[in-house]
């Protein structure tokens, strides 16, 4: 069976050339006689793909030297606790800004550890658009400000990094880290699942700024702590080590294709080639503000939705899967990470249109 485009958000495609280079690799890597799966986690074998990984997401992201890395555990999900338990520094308070339901998820985890102040809601909008940051309420005594840059489900995306002065800025970056350049210096901490542009599921990066490491909570659990996995270099337990390998050879990959402002030019491409599809339509339509409009998650809705399971149907058949929307929203829903062909995005336009003119 020849490989589909897979839309999925997550577990999303990876590249076919790092999946050929694991397959290579898998029983014997390096001439070890044996696969990455095995090695003990602190020997030389794997301590040289940790480190060689390490150096790699620094050099693509330009992480300034006043910033930490962590492979760890848990998800973005864990991160939504790890984060206050690590942050609060004994304030009570922090800022979140509420996009969707990722935001809302982060919200409610937060609120176990401390008052959480929703400096701005986009839900009066049904979460299509992003709150001017001019009618944000942000309290200059919270600890930390939260924001989701790309909300995977509802396809809506800050194209500009919030100014929160002194208040450090915390990130949920897990569908746009690596998909485009950013400025690492704006924000105290950023995290990501490793699921849609870093590797498969199972890890998650941290990025931490070194005066922010310290501060947390006495009863955060040692895996949670930032300071202890620093001290531990991420192996304060067993990591991930397959899925943190994984990442590294996309790592490389990103390098050899040209580093994300390479990958930026990409992007943007696929993602104005499936709007542009949408917009000049009267069959599809998609409900976000355009200048909100994510380059990675893209929701559309056909005009008669009775015709969604007969899309769903034939685009499967035609090697265009997971493009079903979320529950919540309903539709279709693309996800165009990284990893996702231009060709892939081709494909699906050109499905789309040869549909609208047998349906529509």
């Amino acid at each position: 069976m020849s490989r589909v485009y897979n839309f999925s958000p997550g577990p999303a495609m990876l590249p076919e050339e790092v999946l050929q280079r694991v397959q290579h690799e898998l029983l014997d890597w390096q001439g070890r006689g044996m696969s990455v799966m095995e090695m003990s986690h602190r020997g030389n074998a794997f301590m040289s793909i940790a480190t060689k990984s390490l150096a790699d997401l620094r050099e693509l992201l330009v992480i300034p030297d006043n910033y930490r890395v962590l492979f760890l555990q848990g998800g973005a999900t864990g991160q939504f606790a790890a984060v206050p338990m690590n942050l609060l520094g004994g304030k009570s308070q922090a800022d979140y800004v509420n996009t969707g339901i990722w935001s809302k998820k982060a919200i409610e985890e937060a609120g176990k550890y401390c008052r959480v102040n929703v400096a701005a809601s986009a839900e009066r909008s049904k979460f299509t658009t992003i709150p001017l940051q001019q009618d944000w309420k942000l309290e200059p005594f919270s600890a930390y400000v939260h924001y989701t840059p790309n909300e995977t489900i509802g396809g809506v995306e800050y194209h500009w990094i919030p100014e929160t002065g002194a208040v450090p800025l915390v990130a949920d970056m897990s569908s746009t880290i690596l998909s485009r350049p950013f400025d690492v210096s704006k924000y105290g901490v950023i995290y990501a699942g490793a699921q849609k542009n870093i590797g498969p599921a199972g890890l998650t990066i941290v990025i931490v700024r070194e005066d922010l490491v310290g501060g947390e909570h006495p009863g955060t659990p040692a895996v949670f702590s930032y300071k202890t996995q620093l001290e531990n270099d991420s192996m304060y337990n067993t990591p991930s080590s397959f899925c943190w390998y994984v990442a590294g050879l996309v790592f490389d990959w990103l390098k050899q294709k040209g580093g994300l402002a390479r990958m930026a030019e990409i992007n943007r491409r696929k993602a104005d080639k499936l709007y542009k599809t949408i917009d000049d339509s009267d069959f599809y339509s998609n409900p976000v503000d355009p200048a909100c409009r994510s380059w990675m998650n893209i929701p559309f809705t056909l005009q008669d939705a009775k015709l969604d399971a007969v899309f769903l149907q034939e685009s499967a058949s035609a090697g265009l899967v997971a493009l079903k929307g979320h529950r919540s929203v309903g539709g279709m829903r693309a996800s165009i990470y990284n990893a996702m062909p231009e060709a892939g995005v081709d494909a699906l336009v050109g499905f789309m249109k040869d549909f609208e003119k047998r349906y529509g």
